[in-house]
């Protein structure tokens, strides 16, 4: 990810960022939402940070209805050519917003966060927990952060990372409301921006509401 410019706004930093890139996607669903929803009943699920759309779509495949939200509006129009090529855009309702100032407000059956962080200020603890109390009963709260920093990143700070149970109090959601179902990290290989392979730390919660 790019090191943000002096005064500028978080909607240009990344309309800039996905203006630089590719409209082509990896076609693969993030590793954590893959594993944890893999087997639940299709309902309404809320993607946020959707990016070019291929969490969206494998949800969608699944027979989900899927609201998928990023404040990128190039990155939109990517995810909804992607739903449209794989013949899902009925299914995928994409929406703009900045969340730090809108949400989309519903009831869901999902909600997924792969990622939702951002080199400047963002309440993301806030936005998620507004998140997961849209969920219904049943329903599954999956977020994802970066737990190690790869080799190719500009931000070379050694502070430590949040333990998941750490990740998890900052939520302040009462527990005795929810399941844990995974609280932990997990490794996997990563790809950076210009093909450097690398061990990467995912810190994963993934939550059901009673």
């Amino acid at each position: 990810m790019m090191k943000p410019q002096n005064h500028q706004t978080p909607q240009d930093f990344w309309e800039d960022l996905y203006k630089r890139s590719s409209a082509d996607t990896k076609g693969n669903p993030s590793a954590a939402l893959a594993r944890f929803a893999v087997d639940r009943h299709p309902g309404t699920a809320l993607d946020l940070g959707c990016a070019r759309g291929d969490d969206a779509v494998w949800l969608a495949k699944r027979g989900w209805k899927v609201i998928a939200v990023d404040i990128s509006e190039t990155v939109l129009s990517y995810a909804r050519t992607n739903a449209n090529s794989q013949q899902v855009g009925d299914r995928i309702e994409l929406q703009h917003h900045d969340l730090a100032v809108s949400f989309p407000e519903n009831r869901y059956d999902l909600v997924s966060a792969m990622f939702l962080q951002a080199p400047f200020d963002f309440p993301r603890e806030r936005v998620l927990k507004h998140a997961a109390l849209c969920l219904n009963s049943g329903g599954l709260f999956i977020a994802a952060t970066h737990g190690s920093r790869p080799s190719w990143s500009w931000d070379k700070s050694t502070a430590p990372f949040p333990t998941p149970h750490q990740c998890l109090k900052t939520l302040g959601l009462n527990m005795s409301g929810w399941k844990e179902i995974f609280v932990g990290n997990e490794d996997r290989i990563a790809t950076g921006p210009e093909g450097q392979k690398g061990t990467v730390t995912d810190t994963i919660v993934c939550l059901e509401r009673r």
